[in-house]
């Protein structure tokens, strides 16, 4: 009997990672496609990764997976959402925290949103929310935001642990599709 596969498309070897993590404990063959599809603007997480996963499915003729992320930041008004790519780029983490001051609101989340299109044309959508804080401080080598950006609950920026200490919680998305790939196929989850 084969094994289930699905294809995941990133270049982000951390969402590669947190995928492998998931689809292995179900005994799910995962590939990586790099391939450049039109990644569209969007107010939200899913909306990105719907609209990837259905272009993709149409030519790779197999199950595709596609994940967004989203930061929203309290208050800054939910600031920067699903541009979070691209403001992060712009805005040193330094300067972020500028914006910030005056604010006793330290509370953000991470909309993690998937999308898994099946070459049936059906559609399902996955949304994750992790509750973040912001650091009062900069803290950690790695990245930008990474250094102000910790789990609700935590005392270290993400620049100061491993993704890989915290990778049940960037794969629940991941998990959620392998069972519901399982269930489709008739396997027991």
């Amino acid at each position: 009997m084969m094994k289930p596969e699905v294809y995941l498309i990133t270049r982000n070897a951390w969402k590669l990672n947190a995928a492998r993590s998931a689809f292995s404990k179900f005994g799910i063959e995962l590939k990586q496609t790099t391939e450049e599809y039109h990644e569209i603007q969007a107010d939200s997480s899913i909306e990105v990764a719907r609209h990837t996963a259905v272009e993709a499915v149409k030519e790779l003729g197999a199950p595709v997976v596609r994940e967004d992320h989203s930061l929203f930041i309290k208050a800054l008004g939910g600031f920067p959402g699903p541009y979070g790519n691209y403001f992060e780029r712009k805005i040193p983490a330094e300067l972020l925290l500028r914006m910030m001051s005056g604010s006793e609101d330290r509370s953000a989340y991470m909309e993690l949103g998937a999308a898994l299109a099946l070459p049936t044309g059906e559609l399902f959508d996955f949304v994750y929310r992790i509750p973040l804080k912001i650091s009062e401080s900069v803290r950690g080598s790695i990245g930008n935001w990474h250094r102000i950006l910790m789990l609700k609950d935590d005392d270290e920026t993400f620049a100061e642990t491993t993704e890989e200490s915290r990778i049940d919680v960037w794969s629940k998305n991941y998990e959620g599709i392998a069972k519901k790939m399982l269930e489709l196929s008739g396997k027991n989850v």
